[in-house]
């Protein structure tokens, strides 16, 4: 019993990890004015773009992306403020997407400390998520330390 509950660890281990994230479907509608504070808006919330398109006659565009719901909260008001008001989005569930990232890699061969440095330049955002929903639960959060610089503690009187 016990060597097979092991296996079966073992076997979860070696498989990497990947997260599933829910994704509401955003368009925009925003005149051409503002339309790269949109993007760069959209870009920051890690959102991916699917298509910009100006309305015949006018100079208002629809710009539809894909935003992670971890990502919107608080999006329509960073987005009002980008574009002093100019900008209203709607949200809509659309679907769930799988981030191709494991949530406990780190780099540790040779080639990839090479690659991607010590602690690595670009966050892991598997990882971010994931910690964000351990710190919301209260639950020890992956890769940090709970005591960051320890010392001693030290008495103020000496010991007769």
């Amino acid at each position: 019993m016990m060597l097979s509950k092991e296996l079966f660890l073992n076997a979860f281990d070696e498989q990497p990890r990947r997260m599933m994230v829910a994704t509401y479907s955003c368009v925009v509608s925003v005149t051409s004015e503002v339309v790269g504070r949109v993007y760069s808006v959209l870009g920051r919330r890690h959102g991916r773009i699917l298509a910009g398109d100006i309305t015949e006659g006018s100079n208002a565009w629809n710009v539809t992306a894909y935003l992670p719901i971890v990502e919107s909260i608080d999006f329509a008001n960073e987005l009002r403020k980008a574009t002093s008001g100019e900008a209203q989005p709607q949200l809509m569930f659309s679907h769930w997407e799988t981030l191709e990232v494991d949530p406990y890699w780190d780099p540790c061969t040779a080639e990839e400390l090479k690659h991607f440095g010590q602690k690595a330049d670009t966050e892991n955002l598997a990882r971010v998520y994931m910690n964000a929903v351990r710190r919301r639960k209260g639950i020890k959060e992956y890769g940090k330390k709970l005591v960051e610089f320890g010392e001693k503690q030290r008495t103020l009187t000496k010991n007769k």
